[in-house]
């Protein structure tokens, strides 16, 4: 089984890392104008085609609305008590959170949930990834602009409503609640799909290019505590808060554990790349080390996450 994650779900994220981080050796990128291009376009592309297409289960989309903002806001809580009772040399506690709380539901966890549990688990991953991709680009915005509280509350929200991705979430919804959304082999949303598609690689490669950037020796020695909150602490979590929802289904409640255990996500690392200006603290920037730790918690999920799938097949908990 190990093999055949690793072959599935995680050889394509770092071959594609790889290929960045090359780019980025011998080449000089524009990581800025790169995400810009991510942020504004492809982002709001493939976030508005996966929620007006995907199919929605009422109850089970409320369960999943509900479970993961409580898991976002659980864990931000239980980072910031870190912070505060470990003095972590985490650039900010921002980066420390955005690590913790937003998983890598979408090109790691799709794939890993469709390879684990079937095409329910494809569906519920689908899901999970529209309705993260709310709080990614609302909480998680707004935590990337604070960065270590360098801006005010207004400044950070302001700069949340000049998001795209917002109102694209927004006018997807609404379109689906008045079955209204333009035909999907028709040439709009033929479109909006082929731009879509183009978010994963490019993030990958983004990743790889701004790898090729980070400052290793300083950062990857301090992530320690990043990876034991996204790979330790959130699987736990997310069991107890799968158990107090009372998922209907039992695939659905095990997709919605391993989506959360997966390890840190590429889209924190745009956001604090497009919001926050490159100042190190002790040495590394908040987005060198978001970098470090999406790395190391992908390469580390592999044990974790073979072990957990495990038992979640096996009905011991779930």
């Amino acid at each position: 089984m190990l093999t055949s994650v690793f072959l599935t779900a995680i050889l394509p994220i770092v071959s594609l890392a790889a290929v960045g981080y090359v780019l980025g050796r011998f080449r000089e990128v524009d990581v800025g104008a790169l995400n810009t291009v991510t942020i504004y376009v492809l982002a709001p592309a493939l976030i508005f085609h996966s929620l007006s297409t995907t199919p929605i289960s009422g109850v089970t989309a409320v369960k999943l609305l509900v479970g993961i903002g409580a898991y976002v806001l659980v864990m931000a809580g239980v980072a910031v008590l870190v912070h505060r009772a470990t003095d972590t040399t985490t650039p900010t506690l921002g980066a420390l959170i955005l690590v913790s709380a937003f998983s890598n539901a979408g090109n790691y966890g799709i794939p890993l949930s469709d390879f684990a549990f079937g095409p329910v688990g494809r569906s519920t991953a689908v899901l999970f990834l529209s309705i993260q991709a709310i709080y990614m680009y609302t909480i998680g915005a707004y935590i990337a602009s604070r960065g270590g509280d360098a801006v005010d509350a207004r400044g950070a929200v302001a700069k949340v409503l000049r998001l795209p991705l917002v109102y694209a979430v927004f006018a997807a919804f609404l379109l689906v609640r008045l079955d209204a959304v333009p035909p999907v082999d028709g040439t709009f949303m033929r479109t909006v799909r082929l731009t879509g598609d183009a978010m994963i690689p490019v993030m990958l490669l983004l990743l790889g290019v701004q790898l090729s950037n980070a400052d290793y020796a300083g950062a990857i020695s301090r992530v320690g505590m990043g990876n034991l909150l996204k790979l330790g602490v959130a699987p736990a979590i997310g069991l107890g808060l799968a158990l107090l929802l009372g998922f209907g289904d039992a695939t659905v409640a095990r997709v919605f554990v391993l989506e959360i255990a997966t390890p840190a996500a590429i889209t924190p690392l745009m956001l604090v790349i497009e919001f926050r200006d490159p100042v190190a603290t002790e040495g590394i920037t908040d987005a060198e080390y978001i970098s470090s730790v999406v790395l190391t918690s992908t390469l580390l999920s592999v044990p974790v996450l073979t072990v957990l799938i495990v038992v979640l097949r096996s009905g011991a908990v779930l």
